[in-house]
């Protein structure tokens, strides 16, 4: 099975959890991207999508999902979307593909998460894959001075701007053993927007594709 194949598996196996009749929230990158494939079919029983990124968005549009906003749907029924690293407490990296905050925000306003994602995303200790922080631009350099002292090796996403207008720092050398504490004290730097770690809000299933098929973990 390939990496695309067990991505594909994860997302498919998402659409169980999805609530007809009632808006979801839809994330971000290249496993999403096959859920939302396989939403196409249920058009019919969606009444329409919160999405957390422009590219998500245009992709909802073109299998005829209408794109709502989020200060008009009240809470979600689900909201799924995949991972660049997540613990055996299904508490995640994400950001990889620079929609952190916007993810966050929707994940908070749904009431199950459904991460979908291969299985080489399951780590024992979060924090090999960099973790974004998304910043606004004047706060830049001083953010990553913080960083540094929190023991990581900040880097400038070259040629990146977000939805939102900011700009994201990559940190690199983190072994993040305590994730809702690092949550909370990257949170706390003047100049953040959010921070890629979903810890607090974690995900509450986590469906991992790979050679054997789909796995299903639960908080």
């Amino acid at each position: 099975m390939t990496q695309d194949e067990a991505k594909k598996a994860a997302a498919e196996a998402a659409i169980k959890y999805v609530v007809r009749g009632e808006p979801l929230g839809v994330g971000t990158g290249s496993t999403v991207n096959f859920f939302i494939d396989a939403l196409a079919p249920l058009r019919g029983d969606i009444p329409g999508a919160v999405s957390s990124s422009n590219a998500s968005t245009e992709r909802l549009k073109k299998i005829g999902i209408p794109v709502l906003d989020l200060n008009s749907t009240g809470t979600l029924s689900i909201y799924v979307d995949g991972a660049d690293e997540s613990d055996a407490h299904l508490r995640l990296i994400k950001g990889g593909g620079g929609a952190l905050t916007r993810e966050k925000i929707v994940a908070a306003a749904s009431r199950k998460f459904v991460c979908i994602a291969d299985e080489s995303k399951l780590v024992d200790v979060l924090g090999k894959f960099p973790l974004p922080v998304e910043v606004i631009p004047m706060a830049r350099s001083y953010v990553a001075r913080e960083l540094l002292q929190l023991g990581g090796q900040p880097v400038l996403r070259e040629g990146f701007t977000t939805d939102n207008g900011n700009v994201i720092l990559d940190v690199r050398g983190l072994t993040i053993l305590d994730p809702v504490k690092l949550e909370n004290q990257i949170n706390q730097i003047a100049g953040v927007v959010t921070v890629g770690l979903f810890a607090q809000r974690s995900a509450d299933v986590l469906l991992l594709g790979g050679p054997g098929g789909v796995r299903e973990l639960k908080r």
